[in-house]
């Protein structure tokens, strides 16, 4: 009994370790754009008509406002209520939406298999997914697609103002952090500062490629010693300037506040919001800590730390008004000056690089589920699975940074935009939440209005006092993700006809069968991989390959990539593999199931993975396993490496970085290819720079395994055989027109929208991550 005791006592000293460890590493991913925030916020707050209320009790009110708001909206919404809405630890806009489309029927992606409930990350033991008392909104929701494409609308909006905080975030932090020196010395010109910030953004912005996990153990120690230092000035001015400013927390001084200012103190609120900028991040970034270190995070250190800075500036600005305009380093002592504004450009730095990776990842998710042109998706960090990369919106995010901070002269008009933008994507949060509260918590109708009412009218009291502020700058975020949702929306509408045509066009089973084994065609040895967006039946651009060229490769693989609404798929889970026709066809079926944070794999572990699965799926169909279930095509099985029936193949590495392996063992099956062909290859491949990190393999079948069916053997052989002759890519390049009595609209979204965002975005075999010398692309003419 006592070693279960201290077995259970030594569990919980390891929990509370990690715990630590995660909440010490999160100070300088979540944290960093929050504890920048009273740089500008008192600024802005009185950029206005306000200023000319120079009452103590005006500023009082003011600190009061920003104290309830940051203790509502960012304590109790986003820490206490909105960290336990994750998605198997995910966090973030899309993580809301796709636990309401796993509770309800409100997915609009296609491809939607049963087979995808059985995923292990598809349920969440916490929550409930048979509600016998399924409300009246749900069934509404369920049965109306207007209803279904409102709710992704509402979640593409939230992702386009996402982006909009991407390019927002670090113009408004770096700008307001280097204005110091201004403030510092008048003689300093407005340009230098101007120069040295878009300098400092620049190189943030060219340095990405490098990726963050390199320099990111220093981001925690610059905002934990940021948001001390801002703390111990905070206290420092309310002793030396003001110690009763402790009563401004009483909610009384809001009344005063507002009473004494009207309808300036209501204006002024645009400037108030921007307290709790940098919240959404500890919500949308949850999936590389956890709620409770989040929660000891800010709690004990984030939370009181602000309050403490807000309420020294406050103390400051009540006896020196002139200064509330630079109140935050006019409140500084001359002696920390120069070490406290080092510290404040880290800490911008620090709050700019955590939004741009947020923004990274939300537009990876947006083009997962067929929402985003196609964008080269680079995987910066093989420890840590959420560090990604993306070339063409790294570049445009710091085009709209350079715009808006050269732009502006002023930065209250770039506070609008930002406060504006910030707001927008936090009530979007609200509306998501409210939905789960209820058809995922399982919660009353009446509890998830309560919430949605109570944190809506908050938010809904700022948004309305930024929309006046809309002609100051505040026009930025909704312009901008107004041309945001159009390419979103033509991307989306433009893939989903493209999906029909393929769907109605698509050959029957009935057609492949009467061809024969053969397929009426000559068969060369190799595996042709034909990608395809169908789940089901045979797409028309392989029997438009066979039409211009009667000859295919001896083993075929159609493969179908698809999205499904989890973040993240287990490796053993993904590949679902089926045959397609009888064995002697050597034609099968693979669906790559992936979730929305998934990143591509290079092509030299999928065709490995691939010929592992469907040699593990030849073995499971020929022990007759019950997990095998039917489909239009044939039998399909999730498939994985089987402890029951072992691995009938054995993979041994060949080559690495050009040079051949030492250990390469003996070839077990010879190719067929010819003396020169195999020449000619191996010469190219050792001149060509794509193929020097690739990591080749052998595959042979393990001698000592006993077979029942020799048809198995003979199968795998071949298999074996084919994948050592060489594994081709077919792909569709597609053409797409509009039928001639077609409305105007559409020729518009299809001829001018679409093809334009077509011929600009990545290729589908460079999203693939497909060589061009085993790529093979099939002209088809789409009709929509």
């Amino acid at each position: 009994m006592q070693s279960i005791v201290s077995s259970k006592q030594v569990d919980r000293r390891y929990q509370c370790k990690d715990v630590l460890l995660l909440s010490y590493q999160s100070f300088g991913v979540l944290f960093g754009d929050l504890t920048i925030s009273p740089l500008y916020v008192f600024k802005s707050t009185f950029s206005g008509k306000l200023r000319n209320y120079q009452s103590e009790d005006v500023i009082f009110g003011a600190l009061s406002l920003i104290f309830w708001t940051l203790t509502f909206l960012s304590l109790f919404k986003h820490v206490v209520i909105l960290l336990n809405a994750d998605d198997n630890g995910e966090g973030g806009i899309f993580a809301l939406y796709s636990l309401l489309c796993r509770h309800a029927k409100f997915s609009l992606l296609p491809n939607h298999q049963t087979s995808d409930e059985e995923l292990s990350t598809y349920h969440d033991p916490r929550y409930s997914y048979k509600n016998p008392q399924s409300s009246s909104v749900k069934k509404f929701a369920e049965r109306h697609k207007k209803a279904k494409t409102a709710l992704l609308l509402l979640v593409l909006f939230g992702t386009c103002l996402v982006i909009c905080v991407g390019f927002l975030t670090p113009a408004m932090s770096i700008r307001s952090s280097i204005e110091g020196l201004k403030d510092r010395s008048n003689n300093l010109h407005y340009g230098v500062v101007l120069v040295i910030a878009c300098l400092l953004l620049v190189g943030l912005f060219v340095l990405q490629h490098r990726g963050t996990y390199s320099v990111a153990f220093m981001f925690a120690p610059i905002v934990i010693l940021w948001s001390l230092s801002i703390a111990a000035i905070g206290l420092y001015n309310i002793l030396k300037w003001n110690p009763r400013v402790y009563k401004a927390l009483s909610p009384f001084y809001i009344y005063t506040f507002f009473r004494d200012t009207g309808y300036d103190g209501w204006i002024s609120l645009g400037g108030v919001l921007l307290c709790i900028t940098g919240t959404e991040a500890m919500f949308a970034d949850l999936g590389q800590y956890t709620a409770a270190s989040i929660r000891l995070s800010f709690f004990c250190i984030i939370y009181p730390c602000l309050v403490l800075q807000y309420m020294g500036q406050a103390a400051f600005i009540s006896k020196n008004f002139d200064a509330v305009s630079t109140s935050f380093y006019a409140s500084i002592p001359d002696a920390l000056f120069w070490p406290v504004l080092v510290m404040a450009t880290l800490a911008a730095i620090v709050a700019s690089q955590s939004i741009i990776s947020a923004t990274f990842s939300i537009v990876k998710q947006c083009y997962a589920i067929g929402c985003f042109p196609r964008v080269k998706v680079v995987h910066k960090s093989k420890w840590f699975r959420g560090q990604i990369y993306i070339p063409e919106i790294n570049w445009v995010l710091l085009i709209l940074c350079l715009a808006v901070t050269t732009g502006f002269r002023d930065t209250n008009h770039l506070g609008n935009a930002y406060g504006l933008a910030c707001m927008s994507v936090t009530f979007v949060t609200t509306l998501l939440t409210g939905l789960v509260i209820n058809f995922v918590w399982c919660q009353s109708l009446v509890l998830a209005l309560l919430f949605v009412i109570f944190f809506g009218s908050i938010e809904i009291i700022f948004l309305a006092s930024s929309f006046v502020k809309i002609p100051k700058g505040g026009w930025i975020p909704f312009v901008l993700s107004g041309i945001f949702m159009l390419i979103v929306y033509v991307w989306h509408y433009g893939s989903r006809k493209k999906y029909l045509y393929d769907l109605h066009n698509k050959v029957s089973m009935k057609q492949i069968l009467t061809l024969g084994p053969s397929l009426g065609i000559v068969r060369v040895p190799g595996i042709g991989l034909i990608f395809t967006a169908l789940v089901s039946g045979v797409p028309a651009t392989f029997t438009r390959f066979l039409t211009n060229l009667p000859t295919f490769y001896r083993v075929v693989v159609f493969v179908c990539e698809k999205t499904v609404l989890v973040p993240y798929v287990p490796q053993k889970e993904r590949y679902l593999i089926g045959r397609i026709g009888p064995k002697s066809f050597r034609m099968y079926r693979c669906i790559v199931r992936n979730g929305y944070k998934d990143v591509q794999k290079n092509e030299d572990d999928f065709e490995n993975d691939l010929v592992m699965s469907i040699a593990e799926f030849i073995q499971l169909e020929a022990e007759g396993c019950g997990t095998l279930e039917g489909s239009v095509d044939g039998r399909m099985a999730v498939v994985r490496t089987s402890e029951k029936f072992g691995k009938r193949l054995e993979i041994s590495e060949l080559e690495r970085n050009g040079e051949a392996s030492s250990s390469m063992p003996p070839t077990i099956l010879n190719s067929s290819k010819s003396h020169v062909l195999q020449y000619l290859q191996s010469t190219y491949e050792m001149e060509s720079p794509e193929f020097t990190l690739r990591r080749r393999v052998r595959f042979k079948l393990q001698q000592d395994m006993t077979y029942k069916d020799l048809n198995v053997k003979d199968e795998l052989s071949e298999l074996v055989e084919a994948k050592q002759s060489g594994v081709a890519y077919v792909l569709g390049h597609s053409h797409i027109k509009t039928k001639l009595n077609a409305p105007w609209l559409k020729r518009f979204l299809i001829h001018v929208a679409y093809s334009f965002l077509r011929k600009n975005c990545r290729a589908p075999a460079v999203v693939l991550n497909i060589p061009q010398t085993c790529l093979i692309e099939v002209g088809m003419n789409y009709y929509l």
